[in-house]
């Protein structure tokens, strides 16, 4: 699990209804396992705070049972601890593999309240975990402190840094240069990995798994001054509206899943032209072909 570069922030696909639509989200689990991609299901991505419990428990129970050949991570995120300590606990019994820790959400805790949010869920947790720092869903900025203070504590594993600043990544490496740090966004990769990034979690994988893999092997190599273009555009065609809307309109438009239904407060409908991504589809497939050899 510790040498895995990528990791997908697998969307939970549904039917035009809202329910799980479980062959196709086998489907997509086998596509993420045949190119060697990590998981990690319900995280923002997969839509974990607009699911019940009950939900979020048949999902990762559901890709537990698949018992795909590659780690598997769960999202957890929210402002209750005690709900977060009980879904850890839960999960910690099922075939996962680590563990996703949010900063709290809404409540813009300071530090200490940080140090106790985090060491309370590391505590918990009996597998590896990867905190996750992204002030723009969550409102506050993951405290530095936070990890020079954890320093040593046996489950923390890697940080996910999506703040989209280069001074701050580097920040974080600085408090805590034995932990592993992934990206959190896919266009800051190239620019991270001079600042030691480990890998990528990522939305444009869940597209194209293989391409991006190796835009990821690329970027870690320091080869990806030809590729910064291609990737930024089809970066952009993905956040073009709420993710993951634009993901999973795209992976309809391709048939890889039979709906692009989103939970709300998201709807598909926001957004109604697919030209941008359509036409970024078409460039990473022509990229990937002229790159794979």
């Amino acid at each position: 699990m510790k040498n895995t570069q990528l990791w997908t922030a697998l969307i939970t696909p549904m039917k035009d209804d809202g329910t799980i639509h479980y062959s196709d989200l086998e489907n997509l689990v086998r596509r993420q396992e045949k190119s060697g991609n990590g998981i990690l299901m319900i995280g923002s991505t997969g839509e974990g705070l607009a699911l019940s419990g009950d939900e979020k428990l048949e999902v990762i129970k559901f890709v537990s049972d698949l018992n795909p050949e590659v780690p598997v991570m769960a999202g957890v995120g929210g402002f209750n601890l005690e709900e977060q300590k009980e879904w850890i606990s839960t999960c910690n019994k099922l075939n996962v593999d680590a563990f996703l820790l949010v900063t709290p959400l809404y409540a813009k805790p300071g530090l200490e309240g940080q140090l106790h949010w985090f060491k309370s869920l590391l505590d918990t947790a009996e597998k590896p975990c990867m905190l996750y720092n992204i002030p723009s869903r969550t409102g506050v900025d993951m405290n530095p402190e936070v990890l020079i203070r954890l320093k040593g504590h046996e489950n923390l594993w890697a940080v996910k840094e999506a703040s989209g600043s280069v001074h701050d990544f580097k920040a974080f490496r600085h408090a805590a240069p034995d932990v592993s740090f992934f990206s959190g966004d896919d266009a800051m990769v190239p620019f991270f990995s001079v600042a030691g990034c480990a890998g990528l979690v990522s939305v444009s994988s869940n597209v194209w798994p293989e391409a991006t893999k190796l835009y990821v092997h690329k970027c870690l190599a320091g080869k990806s001054e030809s590729s910064l273009a291609v990737w930024d555009r089809a970066v952009q065609a993905l956040f073009s509206a709420a993710n993951p809307t634009p993901a999973k309109l795209l992976l309809k438009e391709k048939g890889i899943i039979e709906s692009a239904a989103v939970k709300p407060p998201l709807v598909q409908h926001e957004l109604k032209d697919l030209s941008e991504l359509l036409n970024a589809d078409k460039e990473i497939e022509n990229w990937y072909n002229l790159n794979k050899n």
